[in-house]
């Protein structure tokens, strides 16, 4: 199968502000911040139909304590083995959703949010990553996931100097 790259789509931040409402709404007091993070998030990037979202908690524990509240609005955890992370998915039409869940303690270190805030700030950064997401659009999820890697290392490694931390594979395992 391959995947579906579509030019971006202004309809996506109110997609995004939306779906972010009703997980405030599902995990009252168990999130402290939900954010629009990965290609939807930023205008003009073709990007697959998928709001990432991304949010803050205190504790793991307690979003898994409250985690029916998030199946009702049509989220499923899944298994990803990244550690220190919960990932949820949501089918929809016309996009789908993952919600990723991680500790407040690494929140402003996370690689989402900064490759995000590097694509918005760096124009030409934003239309290579878009041009090799279309090359490599006809390969299966996998290969193509790996194929933009390290584009998306050198891109996070220059974020993440930029701002004095640490260079980290972009790959959480």
């Amino acid at each position: 199968m391959t995947i579906e790259i579509l030019d971006y789509d202004p309809a996506w931040a109110e997609l995004a502000r939306h779906a972010i409402g009703e997980v405030i709404v599902a995990l009252p007091g168990r999130v402290s911040e939900v954010e629009h993070v990965g290609s939807t998030a930023v205008p003009g990037l073709a990007a697959k139909p998928v709001i990432d979202l991304m949010a803050a908690t205190s504790s793991l524990d307690m979003v898994l304590a409250g985690e029916a509240h998030l199946e009702e609005i049509g989220y499923r955890r899944l298994d990803t083995g990244m550690p220190d992370r919960l990932f949820y998915r949501r089918e929809g039409t016309p996009v789908a959703y993952h919600l990723h869940v991680v500790g407040a303690d690494s929140w402003e270190t996370r690689n989402e949010r900064l490759l995000r805030d590097h694509l918005l700030q760096t124009p030409g950064d934003r239309d290579e990553y878009a041009g090799l997401k279309r090359e490599l659009a006809d390969l299966d999820a996998e290969t193509y996931t790996r194929r933009k890697t390290p584009l998306v290392q050198r891109m996070v490694d220059t974020a993440r100097d930029l701002r004095g931390l640490p260079r980290v594979d972009v790959w959480e395992e």
